[in-house]
C-alpha cells in the first residue's frame, strides 16, 4: 500500500484536500482500515474544474496518433502490473485475486481498444439536395467530462470511460467510489507515466459526492457526465445536469432474467448461470437476478446448480484457492440477507448457502432459492449479492411477459436450442443485451447499455467514442 497514491490527482500533481480531510479505506475481508486518502470538497472540485478546462482547448487539437499512442502505453502499463493492480484492487474490493487479474486484462483492453478508435475520427462531405451548398461534416470533442464510476469494477470501469475520453480529446475530471478510491488512483499514476499532459485527467476522491459533483453539473463549464450506479442517483444526475444542459450518458440498474427452456441443454445453462450469477459475487449490474426455467427441468437445474455453489469455496480474496470474496460492506450484505430472510417468509426454499457466517468480513454464501413467490422483494429489487432465485414456467409468451415486467432492461440470458426461439425470444426481450447461450456479455469491442431506466447511450464498442464526440455542420457555397 505504501506505493500507492493517497492524494488527489489535479493539474498533474498530487495534492491534498484543501481543508486536509482525508477518508478511510477499508478491507471487507477484514474490516479492518487499509489506509487513509485525500477527501475532496467543493473547493477542490473547482481546481479539477479548473485544471480540466484550462487544457481542453490544446488537448482537443492534440494529434490522433499522439492521443492514441499514449493509451497504447497505457494499456502496456497496465498490464505489466497485473498482480500489483490485482492485489490492490482485491484489498480494497474483496474479489479474489484470480477475478481481479481477469478484470486488470479487461480493463487494459479498454486503452487498447479506444487507442484504435482515435485514429478513426471521421466526418463527411456533400453536396445538399438543393444543389446550393456543399455540407462539410467533422467531429470535434464535446468538451470537459465528469466521470463517475462504481466500486464493484473500479479498474476497468474507469478505462471504460477514460479511454474513449482521450481517444476523443476531451479533458476529464473522474470520481471514483469512496470504497474502492485506489485503483482509481494508481490509474492516474499510470497515465501520467504512459506521457498524458498535465490537466487532461483529473482525480478527486471523496465522501462528499453531492458537494463535489452538483456544482460541477450545475455550472455550465462541464459540458458530458458519463456515469455508472444505481438508478436512484442517476435519476438525480439527470436533474442536475438539465439546468445547464449537460449531455449524459448513463450506465444504471440491472434486474437481469435468466431464463432456461425445455430444450436448454442444461451443462451450458448452468455454467451460465455460474458466470452470469456468480461473477464479482453476484456484485454485477449484468449479474442475473431473476431465474425463469421450464417446469419440466426446474428441478434438475436447480439441483445441478446448487451442487455447484455449494461447492464454491468463500474466504478473503487474497488466500489461494478462494472463488467467492466477501461483499463490499455490511451494508451491501445487510440488504441481501434482507432480501432473502423476505423471500423464505413468502415460501422460498433454501437449497444452499442463506445463513450469514460468523467471524469478521462482509461474507455471504452462495445461495440458491426454489420456489420463490412473485411478489418477493427480491423480484424487483437488483440483489447485488451471490444468490440465484428461481421461478417456472410453462409458456414462452408467459416468461417473455415475466422478464419484461421490470422498469430495467439491461441484460437477458436466454438458454434453448432451438434457433428460430433464441432469435425470436431474444428480439421481445426489453433489453440492451442478450446472453444467448452464454453467461458473459461484456467486452470491450461490443455496445454495452441497456434500456428503459438500465441508462441512456452506450459505452465499449465502435460506437463508445460517440458519446464523447460532437458534430459540426459547414455550409459552403457551390460555385
Amino acid at each position: 500500500m505504501t506505493d500507492t497514491p493517497t492524494q488527489l490527482f489535479i493539474g498533474g500533481a498530487w495534492v491534498d484536500a484543501g481543508d486536509g480531510a482525508t477518508m478511510p479505506v477499508d478491507d471487507p475481508a477484514t474490516g479492518e482500515i487499509l489506509c487513509h486518502v485525500a477527501d475532496a470538497g467543493a473547493k477542490d472540485a473547482k481546481l479539477a474544474e479548473d485544471a480540466a478546462v484550462q487544457a481542453q482547448e490544446e488537448w482537443a487539437r492534440t494529434a490522433p496518433r499522439a492521443r492514441s499512442e499514449i493509451l497504447r502505453r497505457a494499456h502496456e502499463l497496465i498490464l505489466e502490473r497485473t498482480d500489483e493492480l490485482a492485489h490492490l484492487m482485491t484489498s480494497e474490493m474483496g474479489k479474489p485475486l484470480a477475478e481481479a487479474r481477469g478484470e486488470v486484462a479487461y480493463a487494459a483492453e479498454f486503452f487498447r481498444w479506444f487507442s484504435e478508435e482515435a485514429v478513426r475520427i471521421d466526418g463527411g462531405h456533400g453536396v445538399l439536395p438543393d444543389g446550393r451548398n456543399r455540407m462539410l461534416l467533422s467531429r470535434r470533442p464535446v468538451g470537459p467530462c465528469l466521470l463517475i464510476t462504481p466500486w464493484n469494477f473500479p479498474l476497468a470501469m474507469g478505462t471504460r470511460k477514460i479511454g474513449p475520453a482521450i481517444a476523443a480529446g476531451c479533458t476529464m475530471i473522474l470520481k471514483p467510489a469512496p470504497q474502492t478510491p485506489l485503483s482509481s488512483l494508481a490509474l492516474a499514476a499510470i497515465l501520467k507515466e504512459a506521457g498524458l499532459p498535465d490537466g487532461v485527467l483529473n482525480v478527486v476522491t471523496t465522501s462528499r459526492a453531492g458537494e463535489v459533483c452538483e456544482p460541477l453539473l450545475r455550472g455550465g463549464r462541464i459540458r458530458k457526465l458519463s456515469f455508472t450506479g444505481s438508478t436512484q442517483v442517476g435519476r438525480l444526475l439527470l436533474a442536475q445536469s438539465a439546468e445547464a444542459v449537460v449531455r449524459t450518458s448513463m450506465e444504471l440498474g440491472g434486474n437481469a432474467p435468466f431464463v432456461v427452456f425445455e430444450d436448454a441443454d442444461l451443462d451450458k445453462a448452468v455454467n451460465g448461470a455460474m458466470v452470469a450469477k456468480m461473477r464479482n459475487m453476484g456484485e454485477a449490474c449484468t449479474a442475473a437476478n431473476r431465474f425463469f426455467v421450464h417446469s419440466s427441468v426446474a428441478e434438475e437445474f436447480g439441483r445441478r446448480l446448487a451442487e455447484r455453489m455449494g461447492a464454491l469455496v468463500v474466504g478473503p480474496g487474497t488466500r489461494d484457492g478462494v472463488d467467492v470474496g466477501p461483499l463490499i460492506d455490511r451494508v451491501g450484505r445487510a440488504k441481501v440477507e434482507e432480501l432473502v430472510a423476505d423471500a423464505v417468509e413468502r415460501g422460498a426454499r433454501v437449497l444452499v448457502g442463506g445463513r450469514t457466517p460468523e467471524g469478521p468480513g462482509c461474507f455471504y454464501p452462495p445461495t440458491v432459492l426454489t420456489d420463490v413467490a412473485s411478489d418477493s422483494r427480491l423480484m424487483d429489487t437488483e440483489i447485488f449479492g451471490p444468490v440465484a432465485a428461481i421461478l417456472t414456467f410453462d409458456d414462452e409468451d408467459e416468461v417473455i411477459r415475466r422478464a419484461n415486467d421490470t422498469p430495467w432492461g439491461l441484460v437477458g440470458y436466454v438458454f434453448t436450442e432451438g434457433l428460430d426461439r433464441a432469435l425470436s425470444v431474444s428480439e421481445r426481450l426489453e433489453v440492451g443485451m442478450v446472453g444467448l447461450n452464454t453467461g458473459l456479455v461484456s467486452n470491450p469491442a461490443a455496445p454495452f447499455g441497456g434500456v428503459k431506466q438500465s441508462g441512456l447511450g452506450r459505452e465499449g464498442g465502435r460506437v463508445g467514442i460517440d458519446e464523447f464526440l460532437e458534430y459540426q455542420y459547414v455550409a459552403m457555397p457551390v460555385r
